[in-house]
């Protein structure tokens, strides 16, 4: 009898122990995200940063395919399959997440005050009341151009419209260079790297943007116009052939040497400094005249959310405290040069064009691509539909009138102005 209360006893303490190990177990958050390329970044710099201050949490980076993430996303949160804390692209994709209560809202998460209200924009309701994802970064549009090439040339960096173009018509007179690296075969370049680009400097960024959200302003106005009659003295200057040009033959044209200047978005940074066997500076968009004010478009790119259903949002939530950080916009900023922290604070970054592109942010207003939210939520989508005009007036085959009467037209057809 003593020797089965002993074996007994042995159990029951042995049951206490394995009861406490499990209790102990780490919780394992899972990060979903479009960013594949960006693996290494998270498994070997921001993990193991979170992670050191809290041993009790393990985190799992589990990203998929661009073209794919909305789609398979979508899927695993209508299962109920979806990780712990999602990746929110800006604005319209997420708000409807928030709408279908798939994402929590985080007015209350320690170090939302790291962000102003314009940082958060493309993750809150179109009241304001709500914010659903704790904005990581956004990219910044410009031109980079090729050093070497300027100097041979004898060229400065362009601040305004009329020295750009007599830049362009110099490098088109020497003929050593293509002018202009870009093309219109993927039709997007043609409105982000070029009509979103310039844009702004026109419709005085937010002022025009929520103008034309307003109803206060159509695209058939000057400001919105002009733009498009700039982008058409564009064609001259661009390489032989541009209409069946690509992305990645923009890239290379670029990176090769072969051209001078490249309508840019920042995420090039990373990229090009390890391809490009010259160096490459960088200015804004040139402003209309002499003495105008500076705008760029400084558009959000990537945030996180909390998976509602999620088990673990004690633990999720503790991660973003991490994200909303100081820490962590450093890591990220300084791995993924040219994706630009959104916080308050400042961050001090190592890469020369990275700093060169941030700096402007300090003597010109920023600005989201004006499609973005809002106005293209019904059909014609009015961000896949300015692909198409502002490619079709740099090939010459639509005039800049048309092209901005199409686009009223289209939006007129299904948008009631939010006043």
């Amino acid at each position: 009898m003593r020797k089965t209360n002993v074996i007994l006893g042995a159990l029951a303490v042995a049951a206490v122990v394995g009861a406490a190990n499990v209790s102990a177990a780490p919780v394992v958050l899972t990060i979903e995200s479009w960013r594949n390329d960006d693996l290494a970044i998270w498994r070997d710099k921001i993990i193991p940063a979170f992670e050191k201050n809290h041993p009790d949490i393990k985190v799992k980076f589990a990203p998929t395919a661009p073209a794919e993430y909305n789609a398979v996303l979508n899927s695993k949160l209508e299962a109920g399959t979806a990780g712990d804390l999602i990746t929110c692209r800006p604005f319209d994709v997420p708000l409807q997440h928030f709408q279908k209560g798939r994402l929590l809202a985080l007015n209350d998460l320690k170090g939302m005050a790291n962000f102003t209200q314009v940082a958060k924009t493309a993750w809150t309701t179109d009241d304001g009341k709500s914010t659903f994802c704790v904005p990581i970064a956004a990219v910044i549009h410009g031109f980079m151009y090729n050093k070497d090439a300027f100097a041979k040339l004898g060229l400065t960096p362009p601040a305004t419209v009329d020295q750009f173009f007599a830049a362009l018509n110099k490098i088109k007179a020497d003929g050593r260079y293509v002018p202009l690296a870009m093309g219109t075969k993927d039709t997007w370049e043609a409105s982000q790297l070029a009509y979103q680009n310039i844009g702004p400097a026109y419709y005085k960024g937010e002022e025009g943007r929520r103008a034309l959200i307003a109803g206060k302003a159509k695209l058939t106005d000057p400001q919105w116009l002009e733009p498009f009659r700039v982008l058409a003295k564009w064609k001259p200057f661009l390489g032989e052939g541009f209409e069946s040009q690509t992305y990645p033959d923009s890239q290379n044209m670029f990176t090769l040497g072969r051209a001078a200047i490249y309508p840019a978005g920042s995420w090039e940074i990373a990229g090009f400094n390890k391809q490009a066997g010259f160096k490459i500076g960088a200015f804004p968009p040139p402003v209309p005249k002499a003495g105008d004010k500076c705008y760029i478009s400084d558009h959000p790119d990537i945030a996180l959310g909390v998976n509602a259903k999620s088990k673990n949002v004690a633990q999720a939530k503790a991660f973003l405290e991490f994200v909303a950080s100081k820490e962590f916009a450093t890591i990220y900023a300084n791995s993924l040069p040219g994706f630009f922290s959104l916080q308050k604070t400042p961050v001090e970054m190592s890469d020369p064009l990275a700093k060169e592109f941030v700096s402007w942010r300090n003597k010109c207003e920023s600005t989201p691509r004006p499609t973005h939210q809002i106005l293209s939520r019904g059909a014609p989508n009015l961000e896949d539909d300015l692909w198409v005009k502002a490619s079709g007036v740099i090939n010459g085959t639509l005039t800049p009138d048309a092209a901005a009467q199409q686009l009223q037209k289209g939006l007129d057809s299904w948008y009631k102005p939010q006043h």
